[in-house]
């Protein structure tokens, strides 16, 4: 079904504003917002802001034209007189002021009536995009997933063939050296041990020097390297 046909459908049902929900805006916290999202979302704040505005105003110009109203009634009241001149530019000027207010009122009401078909359309089709872009993500996020537990079987396989030669070495090693016990001789075997053990402590006391060495260098190395940024700042004063 392509983005007409939906549109279509959704005339009938009653989607709720997207802007104002805050779970909406809760679906992008990852990913961000595409740029056709975030432009229609902008269009349909700029609708809500002047609905709210044209809704305030009308209640106030309706106010006003209750107040000019009852000056009117007051006015004519004063103006059955000629004595009373005043009272009568009044009930005009209240007249004129009345209908100015009677065109804004049916100016206002009739915008009122056609926005909220135009905020509808807009939140119709943000509605489209937003599921279009959700249902993308979605796929993705399963295809990595897929990929991801792929790589976990994988690698389970691997520990267990990693575990099983593991075992294998250690089980020759207790062979080979029950073997060489039995040909050798405990005090043989007692001797070469010794030698043996003094040959690994050797090597991981030289593997430490050397670690000691290389850390004793680069903390020299950086130590000059702050002297000279130090000259360096004291030429540029």
């Amino acid at each position: 079904m392509n983005e007409m046909n939906y549109l279509a459908a959704l005339k009938s049902v009653k989607v709720p504003i997207l802007v104002l929900d805050q779970k909406w805006h809760r679906l992008f916290a990852v990913s961000g917002k595409p740029k056709n999202i975030l432009e229609n979302e902008a269009e349909i704040k700029v609708l809500l802001a002047e609905q709210g505005k044209l809704q305030q105003e009308l209640k106030e110009y309706k106010k006003v034209k209750n107040n000019l109203m009852n000056g009117i009634v007051q006015n004519m009241e004063g103006a059955e007189s000629d004595k009373h001149i005043v009272q009568a530019q009044n009930l005009s000027d209240n007249k004129r002021l009345l209908e100015e207010s009677k065109e804004k009122i049916d100016e206002i009401e009739d915008r009122l009536m056609e926005l909220p078909n135009q905020i509808k359309a807009i939140n119709d089709k943000l509605m489209i995009d937003t599921m279009t872009f959700c249902y993308e993500k979605l796929r993705t996020n399963k295809s990595e997933a897929d990929e991801i537990s792929q790589w976990i079987a994988e690698t389970r396989v691997e520990l267990k063939k990693n575990l099983i030669r593991k075992q294998n070495r250690e089980i020759n090693n207790r062979e080979i050296y029950t073997y060489m016990n039995d040909i050798f001789g405990k005090d043989v075997m007692n001797l070469f041990d010794v030698n043996y053990e003094d040959y690994e402590q050797n090597l991981r006391a030289a593997e430490e020097a050397a670690k000691k060495a290389k850390e004793k260098a680069l903390e020299k190395q950086r130590q000059e390297e702050e002297k000279a940024k130090e000259l360096e700042n004291i030429k540029a004063d």
